[in-house]
């Protein structure tokens, strides 16, 4: 009898250790449920591959380690976009259930926004953010990147003024995302292809000038810019890269307008917020693109100019570049 209680021992042991994982993975579980998608295979598979991947996140965020992508279908580029954010900012998904409906894309893809995660920085505090998932027909996970906050995303979209315009605005907003997102990853080659070849860059900063005859006693604050080919650009900001293990880049107060003689030509204007290992700022970002291949969309020029002009002095509004202040040929 007891030799009979001492197998039934080790036979219960060992199932509760093949339960174990499982148990232990229920309590990570994220399952994300789509709507509005009219092909179930890609339904489907899709639900099951961001599930996993949610799940995986919220698993190695707990353990301090790599994300496991054993078992998920996923690109090698969305993979390595993960791999990159992973290394400046793990994530987790607080929540175990997300219902979201699916947008279609401009190349024929489908996308799911509005996913909440909570990034871990330099100091272990966490920040909301929320990313976008693209999937394929097969529900092949194809892109991931963090997104703009989902009024800004609504905001821009309402202001489409027909179909095509409409069209331009959800891939300008996919590419905002994108172009964000390859500065927190230090995605040098996306940001070589995004930029045109003769690509105008400028750059504002804040001076001192001396006191004038009307303020005889306070300095006066004004901009003055420099100008940059997108060699020098880039060849700059490799160097940044490299100098910092973390960049961290938000985007606020986005607007999108229409070039009024060039078709296709869109000016995108953003408050952004910009920290690393050594620095940090705030300042408005201008950026004029050409979106006449939806595919390979390119940057013809940057702006950045700086918010404040001292402690109490904004940028007056007047100033900020826009589409009319750069002649396309």
């Amino acid at each position: 009898m007891e030799a009979f209680n001492k197998i039934l021992l080790k036979a219960a042991s060992a199932i509760l250790l093949m339960l174990l994982p499982v148990a232990v993975n229920a309590q990570y579980m994220t399952e994300l449920y789509l709507t509005d998608v009219n092909n179930d295979v890609a339904k489907t598979a899709a639900q099951q591959n961001i599930s996993k991947l949610l799940t995986q996140f919220n698993i190695a965020y707990t353990d301090s380690a790599t994300v496991n992508f054993e078992g998920i279908d996923i690109m090698p580029a969305a993979q390595k976009t993960i791999e990159d954010m992973w290394k400046n900012s793990p994530f987790r998904c607080g929540d175990t259930e997300i219902i979201e409906r699916c947008l279609n894309t401009h190349d024929k893809n489908f996308q799911v926004r509005n996913i909440p995660v909570f990034m871990k920085d330099d100091e272990e505090k966490e920040e909301y953010q929320e990313v976008v998932i693209s999937f394929n027909k097969k529900g092949t996970v194809v892109d991931f990147h963090t997104a703009i906050s989902s009024n800004l995303y609504v905001k821009v979209i309402k202001k489409g003024s027909d179909v095509t315009d409409l069209r331009y605005r959800q891939i300008i907003l996919d590419y905002v995302e994108q172009f964000r997102t390859a500065y927190n990853t230090k995605d040098m080659p996306f940001l070589e292809q995004i930029y045109s070849d003769d690509a105008l860059i400028i750059t504002g900063k804040v001076i001192k000038t001396a006191p004038s005859e009307i303020n005889s006693f306070m300095p006066e604050a004004k901009v003055v810019y420099n100008k940059q080919s997108k060699k020098e650009y880039l060849t700059n900001l490799a160097r940044v890269f490299k100098a910092n293990k973390r960049i961290h880049v938000t985007f606020d107060d986005l607007k999108v307008m229409k070039h009024p003689a060039k078709e296709g030509y869109y000016g995108v204007t953003l408050k952004q917020g910009y920290s690393s290992d050594r620095y940090s700022d705030t300042g408005y970002l201008f950026l004029l693109w050409d979106f006449n291949n939806p595919d390979a969309p390119q940057i013809h020029v940057r702006t950045w100019q700086p918010e404040m002009l001292n402690a109490t002095t904004r940028l007056p509004e007047e100033e900020i570049f826009t589409c009319n202040d750069f002649d396309i040929k």
